[in-house]
């Protein structure tokens, strides 16, 4: 028996004739958060929308607890519990913040509900009724992106770049919620370009560098791998 949630092994991607990803190898186990490292471009991004299938082409293996995923549409590759929080957030700016809440649909048994989480995330609480979503600061969009998701029932959550642009406090906030989503036993895959957001959130780290994983390490190893971060990532 094996806690693996996720594996990528020599996973190759297009978007249409532009070849993105050349063989990312990774493994993701239950309950962990796992950084994807690396500079604009270098195929972090990529990685995550090929897991759910949403580029041109791929090619290689994507096995989901358990469950080959490679020539599966993205439909079916969400039902067996994945949540995207993409890089855009990609909100309803027309619907209040509850609006919002009340679309996704169930892809698993354990989607939070609605008063989960106003107490995850009280910031959204107070904007509950009387906010659009193009009237929220983009502290709360992230928020109420993230939300969404964890409504679905995904267990297994894939976050992008979701520090981009916000102001420390809500960074902050942030970080506290990948703690109590840790704590409840959720499994995130955290790209990010705010290495000293996620140093103390994850357990292990994967650098990512000309579409391949370039360096993994354990997050006690961090000290060690000080230098090599910063030719990397220029940290």
């Amino acid at each position: 028996m094996t806690d693996e949630v996720l594996r990528v092994s020599g996973l190759q991607a297009w978007y249409g004739e532009s070849h993105v990803l050349h063989g990312v190898d990774l493994a993701v186990n239950k309950g962990e958060v796992v950084t994807l490292l690396g500079r604009n471009g270098a195929g972090r991004t990529s990685t995550l929308k090929s897991i759910l299938g949403l580029v041109g082409r791929r090619t290689g293996s994507i096995v989901v607890n358990g469950v080959e995923t490679i020539h599966w549409p993205t439909y079916r590759i969400a039902h067996l519990g994945i949540g995207y929080c993409p890089e855009e957030r990609g909100i309803f700016s027309s619907l209040s913040v509850e609006e919002n809440l009340m679309l996704p649909p169930a892809i698993g048994a354990n989607g939070m509900s609605v008063k989960e989480i106003y107490e995850m995330f009280p910031n959204l609480s107070e904007r509950r009724n009387t906010s659009q979503g193009t009237k929220l600061s983009g502290g709360e969009q992230q928020m109420l992106a993230m939300a969404r998701i964890l409504r679905t029932g995904a267990n297994l959550l894939l976050l992008d770049e979701i520090t981009e642009g916000l102001a420390p406090v809500i960074v902050q906030a942030l970080g506290r919620i990948i703690i109590k989503l840790k704590e409840r036993g959720f499994t995130i895959v955290l790209v990010e370009q705010n290495f000293r957001f996620a140093a103390p959130l994850a357990d292990r780290h994967y650098v990512v560098e000309h579409g391949r994983v370039a360096e993994s390490f354990p997050a006690s190893e961090l000290e060690a791998k000080t230098a090599m971060l910063h030719e990397y990532l220029g940290v």
